[in-house]
């Protein structure tokens, strides 16, 4: 018996495979920027749409700022729920009722969590509010500490350093969320054909 020789394998032209590729994925509407800017890897997140991830474009030292706010907020939070007469007498050497103090580590408290959570997200919406949640409490607890501090006609050690750590937190923080809200631009070759 003989056999019939086998014919020479064809390699495929790897350029034709990548042409053919392209042309399928540009009939299908894939692979192109949309109206946003936003380049679609496949037909499913072109319909269902990107959740705004941050991938390359996460500010430096962003997770670093969340983590430390989270801690802070979350140590400060305990310290007035069990200690806080003393977290109100070392601010503004003053006794005052607990309850009050107490019910502003709840709040923290619920603030920190949030912040938690920040930490652990990639979408950039809840990055965001995040920062803005921050922001406003610290901007918040600002004019509230300097307008007691006016009554008060008090201005100890202590209390300048809280304002001014309090600004400083609120500019960082402002400036992160700044970060964030800026769109990127995108350089774009158009091709203009002499009529």
């Amino acid at each position: 018996m003989s056999s019939k020789p086998q014919p020479p394998l064809m390699k495929k032209h790897s350029q034709t495979d990548l042409v053919s590729r392209l042309k399928t994925r540009k009939i299908l509407g894939v692979g192109g920027e949309d109206d946003d800017g936003e380049i679609h890897r496949s037909k499913i997140s072109q319909m269902l749409g990107n959740q705004m991830r941050f991938g390359v474009r996460e500010p430096i030292g962003l997770r670093i700022w969340i983590l430390m706010s989270a801690v802070l907020f979350t140590t400060i939070a305990l310290i007035a729920l069990v200690f806080p007469s003393q977290l109100y007498e070392f601010v503004f050497e003053l006794r005052t009722t607990r309850i009050s103090i107490r019910l502003y580590g709840g709040a923290l408290l619920s603030v920190s969590l949030i912040m938690w959570k920040g930490l652990y997200t990639a979408e950039k919406a809840i990055i965001q509010w995040t920062l803005l949640t921050e922001a406003c409490l610290l901007s918040v607890q600002f004019l509230v500490t300097s307008i007691t501090l006016v009554e008060l006609g008090l201005m100890s050690n202590s209390a300048i350093l809280l304002l001014l750590s309090e600004v400083l937190f609120l500019i960082i923080t402002l400036l992160y969320y700044y970060h964030l809200g800026r769109r990127t631009k995108k350089t774009q070759n158009h091709t203009h054909s002499s009529d």
